[in-house]
């Protein structure tokens, strides 16, 4: 009989909690020094055009200015991921409205506007492309003329505009969908939207006379921004600190470097610290928004509702820079597969080069855009063949041994109780209970992404427990699950552990909070760690109480056996003056996820690790006069693994689920010509506590084989099914299907109107 678990998969409170409800959190927006200059950036006025000068003397001769910087004045270095094709500064010309021309530093924030509307840009238009179809024309201006010279890993396939594409290739589609007794077509498209995090980017970098840099950063990724920051100034990473403060959230729109290069790089001009900090304007306009995209889907299925065939493209605009596009075009073939089994699939995922913001990730990069057009074609086809949507999904879903998209095999596979129990709490049955009222039902998959973690471990002579993580918490409670898993292992409880992350100077190395891994690989360093502890503890233990090391356990702050105990302060205390304390370090790297390599081309992500399945189920009603949509229930099933703090993995539900209606219904970054028309928060309309219902969460518990305690990913998954969860049930209330997100209250008002005859 296993033992009961004390810590782990119990609601305690947050680690962070206290600093939190009491303010007392520094965020890097918050963050000063002594004698702190203000940075602010110049960005260009044109979608495409050559500078022709610029002039900066002006500004320089302003009050309180002390510096002014512009491609002139840093190394001609490209950076980025898996493509390097940006630069600090727009070198030559400008390939979107908002790219960076120059930057000053100035005594105040005032002064530092100032100057930036002192400085003389001359630009000479160029011919430019504002969406992906123009970006694919024949003919088409490129983006970036010299694109065969960047560096690039060389599994991409670059062409032109396309910055990559990604394929799967299963069985025979043609044979597929020739086996099918109807084939059905749809095209779907979304728009860009914002992560909408609270905190906008920002950095603060002071220099030491020894030529040290120290960037304190709202990152996501210290150690990649550190590693980006030793490119662009060309330094060892050893020279160069990078230290998280408090994060107000992230969602993957700051994983990669913001504006810590634009305050290390005025600093080192100035000789003063400097603090950088975006505008919300800035953000709408220049930030790293989730990709707008077009897909095209083409599915073959028999009378009886069996899958047989499918063909899929999914084109993301990503902008004129690559940003995560390469990795997210390959993503999105596993997405465009869905949970389903189909023997016979053609999936290709583009990323394509615009005259727009460079995009980059967003809470489950792709997820929502490919699920909303699988899953609203999957309700569309249910229709058609006057089943129900939910029975035809029942009829298709992946189960255990199944096999993914590309082959890998698939174990602790939730999803078909994740559909029942969604569909069972939202009264399923009555899937259009009056009029203009109706239910929805989506469901998906995702990964838990991989990546190393490492962490330090010491027991203090107080008996209490100093974890050293290289990990940001960027407000989800991931490393409260990490520290509850520390505390199970080691036998104490989580207000023993004392948690010191995010220093790239002090901390181990750690991949960073993205892609659902915190908890799980932080977790499981942590697991590694107490082993080796508990193996010290054991050693010295046996010494002190006169019992093999093998008699011995840890129970609530001691080392027992029998009737004898010694406490882990104690033994603390003795390993200080015996050796060099108690200190472990702990590491996981999660193991690679076999897949069959014929089925795909140049594919960033092949293969899902340690996948969590979900189904989402909204009922909700449409004023047929107005468009505009109520939400009356909203219920999430996701199969979570084990719930490591039931708390949070409800709150990341909740949070992933506002964003997600956020997308359905109302969010985009409007584009005209180039310019974005709504770069602020009253034109561009998130969702509030008072647009969304009481989230209602089921948590499956369907143990993956190697997450601490079977625990999966629980971070991004909810915020993949409600755009199709939502188009679903508008579609069953009006009898109209929208194709595009968001579906606004304008687009239901005139797809009703073209309906009426």
């Amino acid at each position: 009989m296993a033992p009961e678990l004390r810590v782990v998969g119990k609601p305690l409170p947050r680690v962070d909690a206290y600093g939190k409800v009491t303010g007392k959190t520094v965020y890097a927006a918050d963050f000063t020094l002594p004698g702190m200059l203000f940075g602010k950036v110049l960005r260009g006025t044109e979608p495409h055009a050559r500078i022709v000068r610029i002039d900066a003397r002006r500004a320089l001769t302003l009050p309180g200015v002390r510096a002014v910087i512009s491609a002139a004045d840093v190394a001609d270095v490209r950076y980025g991921g898996a493509l390097k094709d940006e630069t600090v500064f727009a070198r030559e010309k400008v390939r979107y409205v908002g790219q960076p021309v120059a930057a000053v530093a100035a005594a105040t924030s005032e002064a530092a506007e100032a100057a930036l509307a002192a400085i003389d840009v001359v630009y000479d238009p160029l011919p430019a492309v504002f969406d992906v179809e123009g970006a694919l024309a024949p003919g088409a201006p490129l983006v970036h003329e010299a694109w065969e010279t960047y560096s690039a890993i060389p599994i991409l396939y670059r062409e032109g505009n396309i910055c990559n594409r990604a394929r799967i290739l299963a069985g025979d589609v043609e044979r597929g969908l020739a086996e099918a007794d109807r084939v059905f077509e749809h095209r779907f498209t979304t728009r860009m939207v914002h992560q909408g995090y609270t905190e906008p980017r920002a950095a603060v970098a002071a220099w030491d006379s020894a030529g040290q840099v120290t960037v304190w950063s709202n990152t996501q990724l210290p150690f990649e921004v550190q590693n980006t920051l030793a490119e662009i100034l060309q330094l060892p990473p050893s020279r160069i600190r990078i230290l998280v403060p408090g994060i107000g959230g992230g969602f993957g729109g700051k994983l990669r470097v913001g504006v810590e290069h634009f305050a290390a790089l005025l600093a080192r001009k100035t000789g003063r610290p400097v603090r950088v900090i975006t505008t919300s304007e800035e953000e709408l306009t220049a930030a790293y928004p989730r990709q707008g995209t077009i897909v095209e889907l083409k599915t073959g299925v028999t009378r009886d509702g069996r899958l047989t065939g499918k063909q899929g493209r999914i084109f993301f605009d990503t902008g004129a820079f690559a940003g995560s596009g390469p990795g997210v075009a390959s993503v999105a073939t596993l997405i465009l597969a869905g949970p389903y089994c189909i023997p016979n699939l053609h999936l290709e995922g583009y990323a394509v080069y615009t005259n727009k913001t460079n995009c980059g990730s967003f809470r489950a990069p792709s997820g929502p855009q490919a699920n909303f057009a699988v899953e609203s074609q999957m309700d569309i086809i249910a229709d058609a063949l006057g089943m129900d949507p939910l029975d035809l999904r029942l009829r298709n879903i992946v189960r255990e041994g199944d096999e993914g998209p590309t082959g890998q095999l698939l174990t602790g596979v939730g999803l078909e109780e994740c559909l029942r129990r969604a569909a069972d709490a939202i009264g399923w049955n009555d899937r259009r209970p009056g009029p203009s009222r109706g239910k929805g039902i989506a469901c998906g998959w995702w990964t838990t992404t991989g990546g190393s973690s490492g962490v330090y471990v010491k027991i203090n002579p107080d008996g209490t427990v100093a974890l050293n993580t290289g990990a940001a918490e960027i407000g989800t409670g991931a490393l409260t699950g990490a520290a509850q898993v520390l505390a199970e292992q080691l036998s104490v409880e989580l207000s023993d552990i004392n948690l010191v992350s995010a220093d790239t100077y002090s901390t181990p190395f750690d991949f960073g909070a993205q892609g659902s891994r915190t908890a799980f690989s932080v977790g499981n360093a942590c697991r590694a760690a107490a082993a080796d502890l508990r193996r010290q503890l054991f050693a010295l233990a046996s010494r002190q109480l006169g019992v093999e090391p093998d008699a011995l356990e840890l129970r609530e702050r001691h080392v027992v056996a029998g009737g004898k105990r010694v406490s882990l302060a104690d033994l603390s205390r003795l390993s200080q003056q015996s050796g060099g304390g108690l200190i472990a370090h702990g590491t996981f790297i999660a193991p690679p996820t076999p897949y069959d390599t014929k089925r795909v081309e140049a594919h960033v992500y092949p293969a899902f690790h340690s996948p969590s399945f979900h189904a989402h189920a909204v009922d909700l009603a449409v004023d047929p006069e107005t468009g505009e949509v109520t939400l009356h229930r909203y219920v999430v099933a996701q199969d979570v693994g084990f719930a490591l703090n039931p708390t949070y993995v409800e709150g990341q539900i909740e949070g992933g689920v506002a964003q997600g209606v956020g997308q359905a219904l109302s969010e985009e970054i409007v584009y005209e010509n180039g310019r974005v028309v709504n770069p602020n928060l009253t034109d561009y309309k998130m969702p509030t506590t008072l647009d969304l219902p009481r989230i209602e969460s089921i948590l499956v518990q369907h143990p993956s084989a190697v997450g601490p305690y079977g625990a999966k990913g629980v971070g991004e998954p909810p915020n993949i099914e409600p755009p199709a969860a939502v188009a679903n049930a508008v579609a069953a209330a009006i009898g109209v299907r929208i194709t595009s997100l968001p579906i606004t209250a304008e687009k239901i008002v005139m797809a009703l109107r073209k309906e009426t005859p």
